[in-house]
């Protein structure tokens, strides 16, 4: 086993400065990865308590103000995209529409921001790759055309090529893995928008009743009720 590892360690080195890199790299994508799969949790998305209050006020009988303040109860993408259509409650339903548009591209474009380091990853790395091997194939051939005659130049070409290719697949070790991880990530951000969107679907049909009969501000959504003075 130690020799196994003296063996990887020694082909490390000789992949040359450019492995750090790489290392570096893999390093990005196993500390985002590891961040996102803890952040696109469900309840990022929906949270039970959110879908299930709003689904009780829709059985209930909708009422706007206690809809914002349980989109508060519980921050999340979904309550985000509920709150801007409830800010918009008395408009015309396409403005409705747009607004909850609008807050999904924002909250996916937050969600989405820590998949990008791994994504350049998938991009870089086999770049990194390839340069160290093209840097390493220039040095075999420069090598070779100057050894001494009777050198036997097809073994010391065919030694360096080895070398040069260590970074290759290198670079492709972290590549791969990275590609899968920034896939896997993409598919549980939008499964999450699904969710977000049968959330919308649910509201939107009770502000139509409130089309044209007066706009709530923010600060009307989120004023407590007047309470009634106990006898």
């Amino acid at each position: 086993m130690s020799e196994r590892v003296q063996t990887l360690w020694q082909l490390f080195l000789a992949g040359g400065l450019l492995m750090w890199p790489i290392v570096a790299m893999s390093l990005v994508v196993v500390t985002f990865g590891i961040e996102r799969l803890v952040a696109l949790r469900r309840g990022r998305f929906v949270p039970a308590g959110l879908r299930d209050g709003i689904a009780a006020l829709v059985a209930a009988g909708f009422d706007p103000r206690k809809a914002y303040r349980t989109c508060r109860e519980f921050p999340s993408a979904g309550a985000a995209v509920l709150e801007a259509m409830l800010e918009k409650v008395g408009r015309p339903v396409p403005e409705i529409e747009r607004a909850a548009e609008v807050a999904k591209d924002r909250e996916a474009s937050r969600l989405y921001a820590n998949i990008r380091p791994i994504s350049l990853a998938v991009t870089v790395t086999p770049l990194l790759g390839l340069l160290g091997t093209v840097q390493g194939m220039i040095m075999a051939f420069y090598t070779t055309a100057n050894l001494e005659a009777g050198a036997n130049r097809a073994a010391e070409l065919a030694s360096g090529i080895y070398v040069a290719l260590i970074t290759t697949f290198a670079g492709l070790c972290v590549a791969i893995p990275a590609a899968v991880i920034a896939h896997y990530l993409e598919g549980r951000i939008l499964r999450g928008f699904r969710t977000v969107d049968e959330l919308v679907d649910a509201v939107l049909p009770q502000l139509e009743r409130y089309e044209n009969k007066g706009r709530l501000t923010a600060a009307q959504l989120a004023a407590q009720p007047p309470q009634v003075p106990q006898r």
